[in-house]
């Protein structure tokens, strides 16, 4: 397992490597650069060789890669131009509201998704087991965006339950914290919740169809004991497996859930930081 792990990572470092070439690359193509952001299109000559000669802009292009990927090897992520703060801080502290919201996030879709799986595995080809899969198939086709408009409209605009937009850390106020929250966690979790309902629902039914199952339906053990304690058990390593998938999506999905509750995270901050 060890020289599993450790070939892994010496995969990953030419991978890396060639993704830092490629965002290198990419930040050169784009016209302009920092000094005309910082002193603008009426400024000297002069004065934007001195800052270009500062920031090492004048650097031949390998020079320039190389003090780059140093300072982030560093932890050095320069400073933001926008508000002046260090880039390092300003995620440290959009990327605590961000995994708040996708644990969050994960957890309901959890609560959701197993339990209704495993009780639609249970009703093969009831009501309750249609139900369920239609549901499901709701989630899975309804777009994060719309999700969360129609929450809005419904716990905010008709209802007045809970605020829309916003946010406040957990250790200000827990009961506000979660109030915000609740929405954003709800819209994030729809999808993956679907999705492992209907993941939880084939492995379910796969597993009760093993011999072993057979054999302690045979014996006369309870159906609960049968369910729980023989197939649910032995289903947990599969979804495992795809909770963690869903955790990468969840992770992804919170730029388009922050823009709509204006949630100050990770994706929010990168979608203003690409706009200006």
């Amino acid at each position: 397992m060890t020289r599993y792990v450790a070939y892994r990572l010496l995969l990953a470092v030419p991978v890396l490597f060639g993704i830092s070439l490629v965002v290198f690359s990419l930040i050169q193509m784009i016209p302009g650069d920092v000094v005309s952001v910082l002193l603008g299109m009426r400024t000297s000559p002069e004065a934007a060789a001195s800052l270009r000669r500062m920031f090492g802009l004048d650097q031949p292009l390998p020079v320039q890669y190389a003090r780059w990927a140093g300072a982030i090897l560093r932890g050095d992520l320069g400073y933001s131009l926008r508000s002046g703060v260090p880039v390092s801080y300003l995620l440290a502290s959009r990327l605590v509201v961000s995994a708040e919201l996708g644990g969050l996030g994960v957890l309901l879709a959890m609560l959701l998704g197993i339990p209704l799986g495993v009780v639609a595995a249970l009703k093969q080809n009831t009501t309750t087991d249609y139900a369920a899969t239609s549901a499901a198939l709701v989630g899975l086709s309804m777009p994060d965006f719309w999700l969360g408009t129609l929450l809005v409209l419904v716990f905010s605009i008709r209802l007045r339950l809970l605020p829309p937009t916003g946010y406040v850390p957990f250790g200000t106020d827990p009961v506000q914290n979660l109030k915000l929250m609740a929405m954003p966690a709800i819209t994030l979790a729809g999808g993956s919740a679907s999705y492992i309902m209907r993941m939880t629902r084939s492995v379910v039914l796969e597993v009760l169809s093993k011999d072993y199952v057979r054999t302690a339906r045979a014996k006369g053990l309870p159906e609960r004991v049968v369910v729980y304690a023989h197939a649910f058990r032995n289903a947990l390593v599969p979804l495992l497996a795809v909770v963690g998938q869903q955790l990468g999506y969840l992770m992804g999905g919170v730029v388009v859930v922050e823009a709509i509750f204006a949630v100050p995270g990770i994706g929010r901050t990168a979608l203003e930081s690409i706009y200006n």
